[in-house]
């Protein structure tokens, strides 16, 4: 081969390395959270059928919540502060691998898959979930610092009444939709102060949705399996 081909071909190989998919990256900044945090109880919703597709999503091959250690140590902090008054956290979704992200994508753009609209989305039109911001091409999940949160009371498990259900996609899911509860509004205002004082942010759509102010990846989005 020509040199010039050999150098080309060299280049192409290295830019193919570089390439690798995030499924080929280094796990090592990831840790499990329930190893890492006392008390945190796990409901990894995408393990299983309770979710708005109805089925395992693709990449959740064990319900375990994977989480930067960076994400995991803030929540320790969250965790510790509701200790005093009884409480403690629940999550339901932490690491999402990006082809947890494609599965959703794609269920999305079928029209004839709604079996759990009733439970999950009864007052969206399924055709305007990318509109609305309810499912899009990328998530901040498969950075690894975000996480989807509850409160429980820490001796019986129970949830905290929070006005609407996870992954519920209705504006009654803003954390500021006064149309819940004085109660539940209490109840996800202290979710928010609990998570923003240990250094995390909110979002304004979902009462339960959390990211890490100072995430260690905040432009790799990771696809490696949760197991």
């Amino acid at each position: 081969m020509r040199p010039v081909l050999l150098a080309i071909a060299g280049l192409v190989a290295g830019a193919c390395a570089y390439a690798q998919p995030a499924a080929e990256m280094n796990r090592s900044g990831f840790v499990n959270a329930e190893e890492a945090i006392p008390g945190l109880v796990i409901d990894i919703r995408y393990h299983g059928g309770e979710n708005f597709i109805g089925r395992r999503i693709a990449g959740y091959e064990a319900p375990v919540c994977l989480l930067t250690k960076d994400a995991a140590t803030a929540l320790v902090i969250a965790q510790a502060s509701l200790k005093a008054s009884g409480h403690g956290l629940k999550v339901f979704d932490c690491y999402r691998p990006a082809r947890a992200v494609a599965d959703f994508a794609a269920w999305a753009r079928d029209p004839h898959d709604e079996r759990r609209k009733a439970d999950y989305y009864p007052n969206t039109d399924k055709s305007r979930l990318f509109e609305l911001g309810y499912i899009a091409e990328k998530s901040g999940h498969s950075r690894g610092s975000t996480v989807d949160v509850t409160i429980v009371n820490a001796r019986t498990g129970a949830e905290l009444d929070m006005g609407s259900g996870y992954d519920l996609f209705d504006t009654i899911s803003w954390p500021a939709d006064q149309r819940v509860s004085e109660q539940a509004q209490a109840n996800r205002m202290l979710l928010q102060d609990t998570m923003t004082k240990a250094g995390f942010r909110p979002l304004k759509e979902e009462w339960w949705h959390f990211t890490l102010n100072s995430e260690p990846y905040p432009e790799t989005y990771f696809d490696f399996v949760v197991k």
